[in-house]
């Protein structure tokens, strides 16, 4: 039973650092897409792959596409959920949020480095 148990949390354990995560979204400013609350599914695999805590890739299979909503950290070192935009430069998207009057993102901060995305956003609940 504890082989079971220890089996289980160390395969969650790498899902979470890995594969998934979930996020619970703050604030306004991807409404009515994403309400403040909203538990969001990333899927930390879909641009590459990182260590846990790494700052960039270690492999980089694809990039965030217009439309797609993406976890990412701001230049402040803040998480945040923003819909890509488009590219901007080599390795560089400009992210904004859905409801603009009350977004704080590229429009503010500039673009966000490729590095900086977590990954895509796959369900909200």
């Amino acid at each position: 039973m504890a082989k079971a148990a220890a089996g289980a949390l160390i395969t969650a354990i790498i899902i979470k650092l890995f594969l998934f995560d979930l996020v619970i979204a703050e604030g306004h400013s991807m409404e009515p897409a994403v309400r403040s609350g909203a538990l969001l599914v990333v899927n930390r695999l879909q641009y590459g792959l990182r260590l846990p805590g790494g700052q960039r890739f270690l492999i980089r299979w694809a990039n965030p596409k217009p439309g797609e909503v993406v976890v990412f950290y701001t230049p402040g070192g803040q998480l945040a959920v923003k819909r890509c935009g488009a590219g901007a430069g080599e390795n560089a998207f400009v992210l904004l949020g859905d409801n603009s009057l009350q977004s704080l993102d590229s429009r503010s901060y500039g673009p966000i480095r490729g590095d900086d995305i977590i990954g895509k956003v796959l369900g909200i609940r």
